[in-house]
């Protein structure tokens, strides 16, 4: 009896009252172990303390720069820095549904300039991606299929998947856009407070927090929202799910107020955190030989965007940091942190960013095929 027992226990299933089997061993799933806890716990406080810090500093977009400058460095110390997708998704969530808490203000604002700006993105877009790569190529001696996934700005995990398919330089690519990233999560807020802009827009934000019922109904659709556009592979559903779903509820004036300020100050430290802990996944020896090349593709492509947000100001009444910021060549949730932080109109920003994720995703594929290396030298 004890040896037919034993035999089921090794075989991954325990009867129970006439044989009926619960779920196998196998199949549960495992809880995080102590040492994972304890790499979140040491990430989020980390990023606090660098948040809290520039904030105390009074630096614009002191939380998002803080956490991502504090978090980055240590992670480069050589501590595992990461979050895990409960809290990444939480993080977007909570960013979406502050985002969205300002649409009745701002959704009307520049709408007419809409299709002139996203028309010049993606052709600035085009020029970037190709002045990068061509820079890349000729001063680092990198093949065209890298240089070019290298110098798109964007979507970029549409674009590692691609390189992994194309069997392009995957280190020196991630290094490329992780230095653009952060450079202009950190340079960005600085630069609209020397030209005395982040400091002369008044406050965006909602003082007034949201009924208990409110914050419910803000929660439930958020979430319903992004699941929903998750299933459809809509690009970033968890943050543009509950963004939308915000705005629907506070331009009908369903729901009045907005998420209290610790909430919102806890979105913009996870999305600091989380841009930052992507330097744990490098290795600084990678860091150090791809410097000079991420450096100098950055170079190029804010040169190439400059030129088109001078031509954009000069010849439209939309505001310049708007314009900056929906031109920056960053990734999509940390210019729209900032968007929030330094009170520039987030829907104009929102559909720029999307629009050029969008164009990167749909033509990158496209470009690699006639200007990157031919598949077969990519097989050798």
């Amino acid at each position: 009896m004890l040896h037919r027992i034993g035999a089921i226990v090794a075989g991954g299933s325990i009867c129970h009252k006439a044989g009926v089997s619960l779920i196998p061993a196998s199949k549960i799933p495992a809880l995080p172990d102590r040492a994972e806890i304890f790499r979140v716990l040491e990430t989020l406080v980390v990023g606090t303390a660098g948040g809290m810090l520039f904030l105390w500093a009074h630096l614009p977009g002191g939380l998002i720069s803080g956490a991502m400058m504090s978090v980055g460095a240590a992670a480069l110390a050589g501590r595992k820095m990461a979050l895990p997708p409960a809290i990444t998704q939480t993080v977007l969530v909570l960013l979406g549904i502050s985002l969205g808490a300002l649409v009745s203000r701002q959704l009307i604002q520049h709408m007419s300039a809409y299709p002139l700006t996203i028309g010049l993105l993606a052709l600035a877009t085009f020029l970037s991606t190709f002045g990068s790569s061509f820079y890349l190529q000729r001063m680092h001696g990198w093949d065209p299929t890298s240089a070019l996934l290298a110098g798109s700005p964007g979507a970029l995990s549409q674009i590692t998947l691609l390189a992994v398919e194309k069997g392009a330089d995957v280190a020196g690519i991630a290094v490329v856009q992780t230095i653009r990233v952060i450079i202009l999560t950190a340079a960005l807020p600085l630069l609209l407070a020397v030209t005395g802009i982040a400091h002369a827009s008044p406050p965006a934000l909602p003082t007034e927090i949201a009924s208990p019922w409110g914050l419910t109904a803000l929660a439930a659709a958020a979430v319903a929202t992004a699941l929903l556009l998750r299933l459809a592979k809509f690009p970033a559903s968890w943050m543009f799910g509950a963004m939308l779903a915000s705005a629907v509820l506070h331009g009908t004036g369903l729901v009045e107020g907005g998420l209290p300020n610790w909430l919102r100050n806890i979105a913009l430290v996870g999305i600091g955190a989380l841009i930052g802990s992507r330097f744990a996944r490098i290795r600084l020896s990678t860091l150090r030989s791809h410097i000079a090349a991420g450096l100098g593709s950055f170079a190029i492509a804010i040169l190439v965007s400059s030129i088109f947000v001078a031509v954009l100001v000069m010849t439209t009444n939309v505001r310049f940091s708007d314009i900056v910021v929906a031109f920056a060549p960053g990734a999509m949730d940390a210019m729209l942190a900032l968007a929030l932080t330094l009170h520039i109109d987030p829907i104009f920003v929102g559909a720029h960013h999307l629009s050029r994720f969008v164009f990167v995703s749909i033509t990158t594929p496209g470009i690699i095929h006639l200007f990157g290396r031919p598949q077969i030298d990519v097989d050798d």
